[in-house]
């Protein structure tokens, strides 16, 4: 254990004679032993013993001593006032942090003042606008033994359960909503959890089944969790949140009242990306750590205008549907608003007004919101009914829209109350005064005209104050230790009058005070403070009230992210040239803008027309949409071509049309008839895990093993070589081998792009295989890259062109061209075991399946020329 964590055990050896302050921070620190307590002493958060020298050490402050009858002890501290960048560096530093406030005011007693901690700050747990990072959602999960995982936004309220049967399934899953951190039951594994996140075993009684019951059905009810491992992980995920949020000075623990929504789901009800599939699409990270910013995915879809449709826009980006009547919604919505130029500008601009609804309503419900939040929240408030007239005219076209447009809430009530209540532009402190509005409270409005008219009088005071000694530089004025005074230089002393009394002695003058000046000031300390005191009390009450309106506003909360991310979508498809996909049902002869009826059959597999790879036609100056054809009957494709030819581009361009479409975005093409695919599998790229102890080839055949154990027929295959980390004879065997497994056993949507050029005619050999290429051009100093995909089998890979081109040296390239022609054909020929008779003699197998792989119709004269010169070598 951290030795900063903890009771100190300089304290704990002296407990029973320590002072009451330092007794105090000792019981805190016993309390909360896993986290770094920070302890409010005045203005400022201290730390003592082991845990101020850590302190120290990673802010980079100050470290000083405390001394009393027991002892010295290390100290050191941070100011309230800047605490939250301290905050976020210790928890970068892999601390949890335990802020102990002040909860009682020192004048309310005459000994210690009771402190608290009001909060536990852990990287899963933010909820404070300046350690959030951005406006994405920030998840901590709880993982069980039988693998019940719970996922939970405690700044947003989102809560999510589901259970899963295997562990690869349970990384699949972090994967997708990638939390900050995670608590994990007795016997829970921690392998799935990314190295980011903070791990950390949480109380057994937390997962105690009948505890974890009994604290899911406090907040929801009777809930539709559907086993005991997803009610464990609920019941202390929804604990560990309490505990987060922390206590009364007794101990005790509040609920967290905005938590009103559990979603329990099923991973099969969404189509599934894996880890490897999310890398390797770039759906959320560029792949390569140099890759243009933003280019991703998600990145290319968002034109949200609020934190709020971001959000959402990410979550069906991370979860798209299986479900083809939830598709066709959106798509309709989408369609709609894409031919609605007008309203949906006008709710750009209006979204852009919006501030994040969900964490804002979190924070009154916390009690943390301050008078600037509800400010902002009845502003928010206020943009709903514009939008809702403002898709009024669309809703025609869509239920979905219609449906958004009558959850759309703006709770006048709410907004009348905050605006009634709340000072237009109020401060940041809460407690200092001018947050209540003038004319909400009558007696506080007395006690603020006691306070003006006290200050008026003063303020008249100096004036005649001068004309009654004759002193012209007499001066009134007022600091926090002597209150109000009259200043008089030391050389206009003997003009003072009786009535005046010193105060405080200067060096160049003297400080007095009147009987009529210290009962005014009396009365103005008076009122002002129970006018601070009656306003906080006010603004608290407001508060309370607005946070009885939680469940309505984050119900307003969902529609306004639904709506944004309608229309991001909508702006991308509009902007970008997108249409709408037909999704899962048979729409080769219909029109694309059509809507497929909903007891329709499967989709005659994946037809796409100039189709374009969504991130990369952004980043290119030039882009080469090509066509997919893979139909149900014949579901695998074959691709071969030269390195640098859009092999890998053309095959994720497949795969992220098919993501689009099912998360019910417009797609880039032409025209796109889609199936509902459940799950996409990628095997892309070389890497290796080092610190795992698997080499790049091991890496390689745990991807291919997991494709060919979970792939069926209703997935997408994109495999971007296989079998090129080991020897030539091996490679090639393994990748027939899995070519034909593939095609006969699995049946799922394939695309194989290789340079195993042998493969093309076991492909022709395949029935429910086909052959396509990319063509190339030698040109003089090099090759010619056309990025179009044909049928057939490419004549060459055109590797020791591309070595030219990327700047091999010359020689090389030159002695490689030598081995290439001569050696290497010669071999090939000579070793081939498998050959096949001619009139000329006895020609190698692979080499008639060449020619049988090669489509006439489809080839170049050039092409045609290279190919004859090749095998012509070959025959030699």
């Amino acid at each position: 254990m951290d030795e900063a964590l903890g009771p100190p055990p300089a304290m704990a050896e002296k407990a029973e004679e320590l002072t009451p302050m330092l007794s105090q921070y000792l019981e805190l620190c016993e309390r909360y032993d896993d986290a770094l307590v920070l302890f409010q002493v005045g203005d400022f958060y201290e730390t003592f013993c082991s845990a101020a020298e850590a302190t120290a050490r990673v802010l980079e402050i100050t470290l000083t001593q405390r001394e009393d009858s027991t002892g010295t002890y290390p100290m050191a501290g941070i100011p309230i006032d800047s605490a939250e960048s301290y905050i976020e560096t210790l928890l970068e530093a892999g601390y949890r942090v335990a802020v102990a406030d002040q909860v009682q005011a020192p004048e309310e007693t005459s000994g210690l003042v009771d402190r608290a901690v009001t909060r536990v700050v852990t990287p899963g747990t933010l909820t404070e606008t300046e350690l959030l990072e951005d406006a994405d959602n920030n998840f901590v999960a709880c993982l069980t033994e039988g693998y019940g995982l719970a996922l939970l936004d405690v700044s947003t309220g989102d809560f999510y359960a589901t259970r899963l049967d295997r562990l690869d399934a349970v990384a699949d899953e972090l994967e997708r909503f990638d939390p900050a951190e995670a608590v994990v039951g007795p016997d829970a594994p921690t392998e799935p959890f990314a190295s980011g996140c903070m791990v950390t075993p949480y109380e057994r009684s937390a997962f105690d089944l009948e505890n974890a019951r009994e604290k899911v059905e406090a907040y929801f009810g009777t809930t539709s969790l559907a086993s005991d491992a997803e009610m464990r992980a609920c019941g202390a995920l929804l604990a560990y949140a309490e505990y987060a949020r922390g206590g009364t000075t007794d101990g005790d623990i509040e609920q967290l009242d905005y938590l009103n929504h559990l979603t329990r789901y099923d991973p099969r009800e969404y189509m599934l990306l894996d880890a490897v599939a999310l890398r390797s699409l770039e759906v959320f990270e560029p792949r390569h750590v140099h890759g243009l910013e933003g280019a991703a995915l998600v990145e290319t879809l968002d034109e949200t205008a609020s934190a709020l449709g971001g959000r959402e826009l990410r979550d069906w980006v991370r979860r798209p549907l299986l479900d083809t009547d939830r598709i066709e919604a959106r798509l309709d919505a989408v369609e709609a608003l894409v031919g609605a130029v007008g309203e949906r500008e006008r709710a750009g601009e209006l979204l852009a007004d919006v501030y994040d609804l969900e964490r804002l309503v979190a924070g009154v419900s916390r009690g943390r919101a301050d008078a600037r939040d509800l400010r902002a929240l009845e502003s928010t408030l206020s943009v709903v009914p514009d939008l809702r007239d403002c898709i009024a005219e669309v809703t025609d076209d869509s239920e979905k829209l219609a449906a958004i447009h009558d959850r759309l809430d703006d709770c006048p009530e709410v907004r009348d109350l905050i605006d009634r209540a709340i000072a237009e532009s109020p401060p940041v402190e809460i407690t200092e005064g001018g947050v209540i509005r003038e004319g909400y409270d009558e007696t506080l409005d007395d006690l603020r005209a006691t306070e003006r008219e006290g200050k008026a009088w003063i303020d008249d005071l100096e004036t005649e104050e001068r004309e009654r000694t004759g002193i012209d530089s007499l001066s009134v004025g007022h600091n926090s230790v002597h209150g109000y005074y009259i200043e008089v230089t030391n050389p206009n002393l003997d003009s003072v009058p009786d009535d005046y009394t010193r105060r405080q002695t200067l060096k160049n003058s003297e400080r007095f005070y009147t009987p009529e000046l210290k009962e005014r000031e009396e009365e103005i300390i008076n009122a002002e403070t129970r006018a601070d005191d009656r306003e906080y009390d006010l603004f608290r009450e407001v508060r309370r009230d607005v946070a009885e309106a939680t469940e309505r506003i984050q119900e307003t909360a969902r529609a306004v992210a639904e709506l944004d991310a309608l229309c991001s979508l909508a702006t991308v498809a509009a902007q970008y040239d997108y249409c709408r996909p037909e999704v899962g049902a048979d729409g080769r002869e219909s029109s694309s803008a059509s809507r497929p009826s909903s007891d329709a059959a499967a989709s005659d597999g994946i037809d796409i027309e100039g189709g374009r790879h969504p991130v990369v036609e952004r980043t290119e100056e030039a882009f080469v949409p090509n066509p997919t054809d893979l139909p149900r009957e014949r579901p695998m494709a074959v691709i071969t071509g030269p390195n640098m030819s859009g092999k890998s581009t053309y095959m994720r361009q497949v795969a992220l049309i098919c993501v689009l479409g099912q998360l019910g975005s417009f797609v880039p093409a032409e025209r796109a008839a889609l199936p509902v695919v459940d799950r996409v599998f990628t095997r892309v790229g070389a890497s290796d895990d080092i610190a795992g102890g698997r080499s790049t080839f091991m890496v390689e055949m745990t991807e291919l093993a997991a494709i060919l154990e979970d792939a069926d027929e209703n997935s997408l295959v994109v495999l971007d070589e296989v079998g090129r980390g080991t020897s030539t004879a091996d490679g090639y065997a393994i990748a027939q081998a899995a070519t034909e497994f593939l095609h006969d056993e699995v049946g799922a949507y394939t695309l194989f792009a290789t340079h195993h050029h042998e493969l093309t005619g076991v492909a022709a050999d395949l029935p429910r295989a086909r052959n396509y290429h990319f063509s190339a051009e030698r040109e003089a100093g090099g090759v010619s890259f056309e990025h179009d995909l044909r049928t057939g089998a490419a004549t060459a890979s055109y590797g020791v062109e591309v070595a030219e081109t990327a700047g091999v040296p010359a020689p090389v390239v030159q002695r490689a061209e030598a081995l290439l022609d001569d050696e290497i054909a010669d071999a090939e020929v000579t070793q081939s075991p498998a050959t096949a008779s001619t009139d000329g003699g006895e020609l190698p197998e692979a080499l008639l399946a060449e020619l049988r792989a090669v489509d006439l119709a489809d080839t170049t004269p050039l092409e045609a020329l290279n190919l004859l010169s090749r095998l012509q070598k070959r025959v030699e």
